[in-house]
């Protein structure tokens, strides 16, 4: 199954996220592997989901299951049963869009412009993949907006979402 993960994830797995617990850092490590054994990792054509990863994460592999998993994306990105690019078309006119790809939904203008990469790649591959969240509160607060827009958001971790 192909899947889109938030750099958050993979953060969470190598324990560099304070608020997670261990349960969510458990669920984050375990849904990480899966992907690594059997899955498909979607990012975009532009590199900017695999540069996030190697801001934050690095590709060393280590000293954590995040690390690893971003050492493997950067290992993998030429196997497509792998990791699979999709294309993406950036927006110049420095609207609260970055990407063609993203919903114009107004209720989405608020959403945090640097995740808007992670939809854009969702929407854009056709497939209708979820995209894999642990402890980023901007994705629960927009996740009906989200969702009507056809977005699938998979929360690894629902007991850190915000107060309602």
């Amino acid at each position: 199954m192909a899947v889109v993960v938030d750099t958050n994830v993979a953060m969470v797995a190598s324990k560099l996220t304070p608020q997670a617990d261990d349960t969510c850092i458990s669920a984050c490590i375990k849904r990480l592997a899966a992907i690594k054994n059997s899955g498909t990792l979607l990012v975009d054509d532009l590199g900017l989901i695999l540069l996030e990863y190697t801001r934050n994460l690095g590709h060393s592999g280590q000293p954590g299951a995040g690390h690893a998993f971003a050492k493997w994306a950067h290992d993998h990105q030429a196997i497509p049963a792998m990791v699979r690019c999709v294309s993406i078309t950036p927006v110049t006119n420095g609207g609260t869009r970055r990407f063609q790809d993203f919903p114009a939904a107004t209720n989405l203008s608020t959403f945090d412009k640097s995740d808007q990469k992670f939809v854009a790649v969702a929407l854009a591959s056709g497939e209708k993949p979820p995209i894999l969240n642990a402890v980023d509160s901007d994705w629960w607060n927009h996740r009906a907006a989200l969702t009507a827009a056809g977005v699938n958001v998979e929360f690894l971790c629902p007991q850190h979402a915000p107060p309602p």
